[in-house]
């Protein structure tokens, strides 16, 4: 593990040497936090890109989805359009430019606490209202909810099996480098029955503040009406295994290397997830690869009729539609669940007799 010559490594060692250790969720939770709220960190220019900025066809099918969903519905009025950490206000830039040519013109809600992101989100799309959180977002009308990349970011408690039993998995000092312990505490409660007699060293995640945020979007959801999409990288059955990771000037890094320099993200467990959904009232549409979700939405059709229209840019286009689809890209560790209220119709590219979500 790395040696954090940061200041807020100093900071870890500081608190590390004055409490003891800190667990994984606190160092990513704080690590996330210093990093987001001091840059913009997509594009070329920073630290990775994500699917909104390789292609328009990307927002364009997400408003094609959400504006075909809303038509089916009974096109309610009013309605919201809310994007769970929008990035530079790209995706949602392109999905309501095709959300406007079948007539849904929604108002525009942005959860977002990074000063430095809402600058620029503001200039893409300069009617949206910012949120820090999903508590102050409208109540009396449906939601129409995108989360791309967003859950990845939300911190995750690690449970080790250790000799006497489950642990957290902790951060110590060893000199000046961080290492990992295990706790004192029992975890045996927390871990899902099935893992409980796991061989000693297994680790498995779990994610407290994504399962609440579902919850919290569910119930709404369920009581107003809408739906959401949550795209993200991750997997649809539980595994274990660490899966954090730090990137970095588009490089993966030591997690532990630059604390705030760095995004730090992990796995996201969709088949929890949908499992929570269904526990406060929403509908589980279905949870596909990014792959063939798009392809279902018609983005080789798409990609063709903007080649026509820019014949110069055909290689390009072909190039990001693959980057998007392709199964040795984003296509398939990318996947894309729905939810939905119990009243609105089923979602476009899901199939919710392909597998329902463990229990």
């Amino acid at each position: 593990m790395g040696e954090g010559t940061t200041p807020l490594g100093e900071t870890f060692r500081r608190l590390i040497r004055t409490t003891g250790p800190i667990s994984v969720a606190h160092f990513m939770a704080e690590s996330n936090a210093r990093y987001y709220t001091s840059r913009d960190p997509l594009g070329a220019g920073g630290d990775f890109v994500t699917a909104p900025e390789v292609s328009q066809m990307f927002g364009e099918l997400i408003g094609l989805w959400l504006a075909d969903l809303w038509v089916r519905a009974g096109a309610p009025e009013p309605v919201a359009f809310v994007e769970l950490g929008p990035g530079r206000g790209t995706l949602a830039r392109d999905a309501l430019r095709t959300m406007a040519r079948y007539r849904l013109e929604p108002d525009i809600h942005f959860v977002e606490s990074s000063p430095a992101l809402r600058a620029v989100q503001a200039e893409a799309v300069s009617r949206a209202r910012f949120h820090d959180d999903l508590m102050s977002l409208p109540g009396d009308r449906p939601l129409l909810v995108v989360g791309n990349e967003f859950l990845d970011a939300l911190p995750v408690r690690q449970l080790v099996r250790a000799a006497e039993g489950w642990r957290e998995r902790m951060i110590d000092l060893d000199g000046e480098r961080f290492v990992h312990v295990s706790g004192r505490a029992p975890m045996d409660a927390a871990v899902p029955p099935d893992w409980r007699d796991a061989r000693q060293g297994t680790i498995i995640e779990t994610s407290p503040a994504a399962a609440a945020i579902m919850q919290e979007l569910a119930a709404r959801i369920a009581a107003q009406g809408g739906a959401a999409l949550l795209i993200d990288y991750g997997h649809t059955d539980r595994r274990g295994g660490s899966t954090l990771q730090a990137v970095k000037a588009h490089r993966k890094v030591d997690p532990f290397a630059s604390p705030g320099e760095a995004d730090l993200t992990a796995h996201v467990d969709f088949a929890t997830l949908a499992s929570v959904a269904q526990a406060h009232g929403a509908r589980w549409m279905g949870t596909a690869t990014q792959g063939a979700w798009l392809r279902t939405l018609g983005i080789e059709t798409r990609a063709e009729a903007l080649a026509l229209s820019a014949p110069h840019q055909r290689a390009a286009l072909s190039a990001a539609r693959d980057r998007l689809i392709a199964q040795d890209q984003m296509g398939a560790l990318f996947k894309v669940m729905g939810i939905g209220s119990p009243d609105w119709p089923q979602g476009v590219g899901f199939d919710p007799e392909g597998g329902a979500p463990a229990p």
